[in-house]
């Protein structure tokens, strides 16, 4: 399965990779959500882990921009950011966003997210 780590610190793009990874993703990343739409023209993503927070565009409006486009709609998106309030976290589900984890969070926390999802990938056994 292949996942897009969408964060303007490279430093959390890199934890939430490494966690996906270990969980038997493939991910890439991107800055913000302007990086994240030129990615998804090029290719397809089973999740997008987005941040809130962003320059250039924000979180809320990569969902939104996402649920425009019929060939983006199956993709999974998990709001992954520091934004707590609960207005703010009905505002993204009803934007479209499948689930929300609000950091800092647990490496259990995601793998329980992405199992609520049904996104935890089959891994191979010796």
């Amino acid at each position: 399965m292949k996942a897009l780590v969408i964060d303007d610190s490279r430093a959390m793009r890199r934890i939430v990779s490494r966690l996906l990874h270990d969980l038997g993703y493939t991910t890439e990343e991107a800055g913000d959500g302007q990086q994240a739409l030129d990615r998804l023209a090029e290719e397809s993503f089973d999740l997008a882990c987005v941040d809130w927070n962003m320059p250039v565009m924000d979180g809320l409006s990569f969902v939104y921009a996402v649920r425009e486009r019929r060939e983006w709609r199956d993709m999974t998106l998990m709001m992954v950011t520091t934004e707590s309030e609960h207005d703010q976290i009905v505002r993204a589900l009803a934007a479209g966003a499948h689930e929300y984890l609000i950091k800092p969070f647990t490496p259990d926390a995601l793998k329980a997210k992405l199992d609520l999802l049904g996104l935890l990938p089959a891994r191979e056994t010796a």
